[in-house]
């Protein structure tokens, strides 16, 4: 917080010092006699415009191609495309030996009712117990002190 109110300081105390000067021109320059004046150009020559032709002038578009022209040239012909498939002479391989899979009524039956009681919980080991009172430790009093009030 107090680098931003130095930037804020700082900030300000520029934008004064930047706004004297223009404090101190402004009156002077308005007390000055307007003696100077303005260059004057010299005066350019204008480019002179080339007349175009109006739409009215342009001769009429024709109306009839003219005969002379080269025919157009022929398309080529397309090859035909087959309309018959012919046949691929493929055999499938064998079909792999399967053994005789075990008839589904020598499996044994599914038991129909779920057990009820649920195994018992393993017994939790026993947390050794912290003591709660610290050990007392000697201390030794300071010696007499010499200095007096």
């Amino acid at each position: 917080m107090a680098s931003f109110n130095c930037f804020a300081l700082t900030f300000l105390m520029d934008l004064s010092f930047s706004s004297i000067d223009v404090g101190v021109a402004a009156p002077h320059l308005l007390q000055q006699p307007q003696t100077q004046s303005l260059p004057s150009f010299p005066n350019l020559p204008t480019p002179s415009r080339p007349s175009f032709p109006w739409p009215g002038a342009l001769p009429p578009l024709p109306t009839t191609l003219p005969t002379g022209l080269p025919p157009l040239p022929s398309i080529p012909s397309v090859p035909t495309i087959p309309t018959v498939i012919p046949h691929i002479p493929f055999s499938f391989p064998p079909f792999p030996y399967f053994p005789n899979l075990p008839n589904p009524g020598a499996l044994p039956p599914l038991p129909t009712t779920l057990p009820r009681g649920l195994p018992p919980l393993p017994s939790i080991p026993s947390v050794p117990t912290t003591p709660t009172t610290v050990p007392s430790i000697p201390f030794f009093s300071l010696p007499p002190s010499h200095f007096t009030l």
